[in-house]
């Protein structure tokens, strides 16, 4: 089959890719958005169909193919990012793609920024939490945006983290416009569409260059290359006051942290997970009431470099307005903190709770509350030396773990 041919026309004003005009000198049909065709030497004979909804242009398309005759997409800067591709891919059309920059690289480029370590993320034609949830997470971050879901909307729910955003309007054209400002500046401006907005840490003082918590591995959102359920002694903590890293493996996987998700650590003590929820890429937000375990968790979170966002104050006082999570973690606190947390319905609920009489009401107003419950008790023993050479089992404090999830979440 004669394959369909889509070109990216260049996000930043450049000449078309050479590989254009033969392409369109053959073309028997030529796709894009209005502005696109305008913009290219559209052949005599060629038949045109400017983009709208997709699935009219597809099966113009799947025609074409299926007739043998040469077609042509014109798509905005690479066409592989967030982009055309992949719906023409998943309607089985054989493809030729000749991409040109795209607006993200663009973007970058024109702020003058190196961002081999970014994550690129969409909020165009989705929920735009998981993208939000990403700048709140990681150091740095391109968002592709959409109307209602812009700068203005991301940056009114980056209050509370420190960041710095740049705001790329209609690249490559005469209205062209690269602004830096706060999330507090952004969320109060109206904003041309399209735009990319870059999303960035603080810099980190021993590299200017790079935000702080800037990985160097090429892996912006992967699992730590130090692993997970890390040992007491990874982190500063109080009176042995922390989640024990056996306790802890569960605990994390019944979060389910990843790149996209918000996660709540109430009563956080050491903030040891919360802290691997963001070493697994999710945006992390820990609540404590003691002073000083809150200089603790600024200590360790800085040690293990990711980005917590600290809110000091007693729960449940002090979750009132914090953006709504996906899981939350109850690491501290009575019922009235459970109640206030599942009378926000997030998917998954986990806590921890060393006294058998509280576990009762727990699962009653979990299950109250529409969830369905699962729980164990969790008794290790680590190994220990003996004088004389010999090794023991020392046994830690049981602690029963409840999970609770809302039916048909993810």
């Amino acid at each position: 089959m004669t394959p369909v041919t889509v070109v990216g026309l260049d996000a930043v004003g450049a000449p078309p890719h050479p590989a254009l005009a033969p392409a369109l000198a053959a073309a028997g049909l030529v796709v894009g958005a209005a502005r696109h065709l305008a913009a290219v030497p559209v052949p005599p004979g060629a038949a045109t169909a400017a983009l709208g909804p997709l699935d009219p242009a597809v099966r113009r398309l799947a025609a074409a193919v299926g007739d043998g005759v040469p077609a042509v997409v014109l798509a905005s800067g690479d066409p592989g990012l967030f982009g055309i591709v992949r719906r023409l891919r998943a309607a089985g059309l054989p493809l030729r793609v000749v991409p040109a920059v795209s607006s993200v690289a663009a973007a970058f480029a024109r702020a003058g920024l190196p961002w081999d370590g970014a994550a690129v993320v969409t909020a165009h034609g989705r929920d735009p939490r998981p993208a939000l949830n990403a700048c709140r997470a990681l150091p740095l971050v391109a968002v592709l945006t959409a109307p209602g879901a812009g700068a203005a909307e991301l940056a009114a729910g980056l209050a509370g983290w420190s960041r710095r955003l740049v705001v790329a309007e209609h690249l490559g054209t005469d209205a062209e416009r690269v602004s830096e400002v706060t999330p507090e500046q952004a969320a109060v401006r109206t904003w041309d569409d399209p735009h990319v907005l870059l999303s960035i840490a603080a810099p980190d003082p021993a590299d200017p260059v790079a935000p702080a918590g800037m990985r160097a591995d090429n892996q912006p959102a992967a699992a730590p290359v130090g692993g997970w359920a890390l040992p007491e002694s990874r982190y500063a903590h109080r009176d042995s006051m922390i989640t024990k890293s056996e306790v802890r493996a569960l605990v994390v996987a019944r979060l389910r942290p990843r790149l996209g998700r918000l996660v709540w650590d109430i009563g956080a003590g050491s903030g040891s997970v919360g802290i691997e929820c963001a070493l697994l890429g999710a945006a992390v937000l820990a609540v404590e009431q003691d002073p000083e375990g809150a200089a603790t968790i600024r200590a360790n979170a800085a040690a293990h470099a990711v980005d917590v966002r600290l809110v000091v104050g007693r729960a449940p006082a002090a979750l009132a307005g914090l953006p709504e999570p996906d899981a939350v973690f109850v690491g501290g606190g009575g019922g009235d903190v459970l109640a206030a947390v599942v009378a926000g319905l997030p998917e998954r609920v986990v806590l921890t709770l060393a006294a058998l009489d509280r576990v009762a009401p727990a699962v009653g107003l979990l299950r109250a509350a529409g969830y369905t419950v699962e729980g164990s008790q969790l008794s290790a023993a680590r190994l220990a030396d003996l004088p004389g050479g010999s090794i023991r089992l020392a046994a830690t404090n049981p602690v029963v773990v409840l999970t609770g999830e809302r039916p048909c979440t993810t």
